[in-house]
Protein backbone atom coordinates (compact mmCIF):
# COMPACT_ATOMS: atom_id res chain seq x y z
CA UNK A 1 0.00 0.00 0.00
CA UNK A 2 1.51 3.14 -1.30
CA UNK A 3 1.51 6.75 0.38
CA UNK A 4 -1.48 8.78 -0.86
CA UNK A 5 -1.83 12.55 -0.91
CA UNK A 6 -1.54 14.49 1.84
CA UNK A 7 -4.83 15.75 3.92
CA UNK A 8 -5.00 18.75 5.52
CA UNK A 9 -7.33 19.47 8.50
CA UNK A 10 -7.81 22.87 10.27
CA UNK A 11 -10.08 24.66 12.42
CA UNK A 12 -9.85 28.41 13.56
CA UNK A 13 -10.84 29.38 17.62
CA UNK A 14 -13.98 31.04 16.10
CA UNK A 15 -15.35 28.14 14.44
CA UNK A 16 -16.77 26.55 16.97
CA UNK A 17 -16.27 22.72 16.60
CA UNK A 18 -16.01 22.75 13.10
CA UNK A 19 -12.73 21.53 10.86
CA UNK A 20 -12.10 22.14 7.03
CA UNK A 21 -10.53 19.16 5.54
CA UNK A 22 -8.89 19.55 1.83
CA UNK A 23 -8.15 16.09 0.07
CA UNK A 24 -7.99 14.86 -3.39
CA UNK A 25 -8.91 18.67 -4.13
CA UNK A 26 -12.07 18.33 -2.57
CA UNK A 27 -13.63 20.65 0.61
CA UNK A 28 -14.89 18.48 3.87
CA UNK A 29 -15.94 19.52 7.12
CA UNK A 30 -16.42 17.94 10.19
CA UNK A 31 -19.04 19.25 12.73
CA UNK A 32 -18.48 17.66 16.54
CA UNK A 33 -21.16 20.52 17.54
CA UNK A 34 -23.60 19.28 19.81
CA UNK A 35 -26.83 19.21 18.29
CA UNK A 36 -28.61 20.85 20.84
CA UNK A 37 -26.78 23.75 19.46
CA UNK A 38 -28.16 24.09 16.30
CA UNK A 39 -28.33 22.33 12.83
CA UNK A 40 -24.74 20.74 12.06
CA UNK A 41 -22.85 21.65 9.18
CA UNK A 42 -21.21 18.02 8.50
CA UNK A 43 -20.35 14.63 9.56
CA UNK A 44 -18.80 13.60 12.96
CA UNK A 45 -14.71 11.91 12.94
CA UNK A 46 -16.21 8.80 13.23
CA UNK A 47 -19.00 9.14 10.56
CA UNK A 48 -15.42 9.36 8.26
CA UNK A 49 -13.95 6.53 9.67
CA UNK A 50 -17.43 4.77 8.67
CA UNK A 51 -17.69 5.95 5.48
CA UNK A 52 -13.93 5.11 4.89
CA UNK A 53 -14.70 1.72 5.92
CA UNK A 54 -17.98 1.26 3.86
CA UNK A 55 -16.96 2.84 0.64
CA UNK A 56 -13.40 0.51 0.72
CA UNK A 57 -15.40 -2.49 1.59
CA UNK A 58 -17.95 -1.93 -0.96
CA UNK A 59 -15.21 -1.05 -3.37
CA UNK A 60 -13.44 -4.38 -2.88
CA UNK A 61 -16.95 -6.74 -3.06
CA UNK A 62 -17.87 -5.17 -6.46
CA UNK A 63 -13.91 -5.80 -7.59
CA UNK A 64 -13.92 -9.33 -6.16
CA UNK A 65 -17.15 -10.20 -7.86
CA UNK A 66 -16.18 -8.91 -11.23
CA UNK A 67 -13.10 -10.54 -11.26
CA UNK A 68 -15.14 -14.11 -10.50
CA UNK A 69 -17.61 -13.07 -12.99
CA UNK A 70 -20.30 -13.18 -10.13
CA UNK A 71 -23.39 -11.30 -10.96
CA UNK A 72 -23.04 -8.81 -7.61
CA UNK A 73 -25.55 -5.57 -8.86
CA UNK A 74 -25.32 -3.39 -5.78
CA UNK A 75 -23.49 -3.55 -2.58
CA UNK A 76 -24.93 -1.75 0.61
CA UNK A 77 -22.83 -1.74 4.16
CA UNK A 78 -24.87 -0.02 6.91
CA UNK A 79 -22.99 1.00 9.96
CA UNK A 80 -22.98 1.80 13.75
CA UNK A 81 -20.22 2.23 16.31
CA UNK A 82 -20.39 1.85 20.17
CA UNK A 83 -18.16 1.41 22.67
CA UNK A 84 -18.15 -1.81 24.43
CA UNK A 85 -15.46 -3.68 26.92
CA UNK A 86 -13.19 -6.36 26.01
CA UNK A 87 -11.95 -8.70 28.42
CA UNK A 88 -8.54 -10.44 28.24
CA UNK A 89 -9.17 -13.93 29.62
CA UNK A 90 -5.25 -13.89 31.02
CA UNK A 91 -6.10 -10.80 33.03
CA UNK A 92 -9.88 -11.37 33.76
CA UNK A 93 -9.74 -8.22 35.91
CA UNK A 94 -9.55 -6.00 33.29
CA UNK A 95 -11.77 -5.00 30.99
CA UNK A 96 -10.77 -2.16 28.24
CA UNK A 97 -12.94 -0.06 26.15
CA UNK A 98 -13.33 0.09 22.46
CA UNK A 99 -14.72 0.61 19.65
CA UNK A 100 -16.94 -1.48 17.93
CA UNK A 101 -17.96 -0.79 14.43
CA UNK A 102 -21.05 -3.59 13.10
CA UNK A 103 -21.42 -3.75 9.17
CA UNK A 104 -24.66 -5.09 7.78
CA UNK A 105 -23.72 -6.26 4.13
CA UNK A 106 -26.93 -5.68 1.58
CA UNK A 107 -26.01 -7.44 -1.43
CA UNK A 108 -27.95 -7.49 -4.69
CA UNK A 109 -28.14 -9.89 -7.29
CA UNK A 110 -28.64 -13.01 -8.19
CA UNK A 111 -25.84 -14.81 -6.12
CA UNK A 112 -25.99 -18.35 -4.60
CA UNK A 113 -25.43 -18.73 -0.74
CA UNK A 114 -22.33 -19.75 -1.27
CA UNK A 115 -21.35 -16.60 -3.27
CA UNK A 116 -22.50 -14.63 -0.63
CA UNK A 117 -20.76 -16.37 2.07
CA UNK A 118 -17.58 -15.36 0.26
CA UNK A 119 -18.24 -12.58 -0.54
CA UNK A 120 -19.52 -11.53 3.17
CA UNK A 121 -15.57 -13.15 4.07
CA UNK A 122 -13.97 -11.16 1.85
CA UNK A 123 -15.67 -7.94 2.56
CA UNK A 124 -13.70 -8.01 5.78
CA UNK A 125 -10.26 -8.01 3.98
CA UNK A 126 -11.02 -4.37 2.49
CA UNK A 127 -7.52 -2.71 2.81
CA UNK A 128 -9.22 -0.14 5.23
CA UNK A 129 -10.76 -2.85 7.72
CA UNK A 130 -7.29 -4.62 7.73
CA UNK A 131 -5.51 -1.22 8.94
CA UNK A 132 -8.36 -0.90 11.54
CA UNK A 133 -8.39 -3.82 12.74
CA UNK A 134 -4.10 -4.05 12.96
CA UNK A 135 -4.17 -0.65 15.01
CA UNK A 136 -2.58 2.14 13.84
CA UNK A 137 0.56 4.01 14.82
CA UNK A 138 -0.13 7.74 14.98
CA UNK A 139 3.16 10.01 14.99
CA UNK A 140 3.08 13.41 15.68
CA UNK A 141 5.62 16.18 14.99
CA UNK A 142 5.29 19.68 15.99
CA UNK A 143 6.32 22.44 12.93
CA UNK A 144 7.95 25.08 12.81
CA UNK A 145 5.64 28.46 13.74
CA UNK A 146 4.58 30.55 10.86
CA UNK A 147 5.85 33.20 10.35
CA UNK A 148 4.22 36.30 11.97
Amino acid sequence: MGMSGTVIVSADSTAGYVANIEAANQHLVIDESDLEQGEKNGPDPFDYIMSSLGACTVVTLHMYAKRKNWPLERAEVRMQHQVVNVEDPELPNVKEKRMQITKELILTGDLSPEQRERLEYISGRCPVQRVLESGVVVKTVLADSPAA
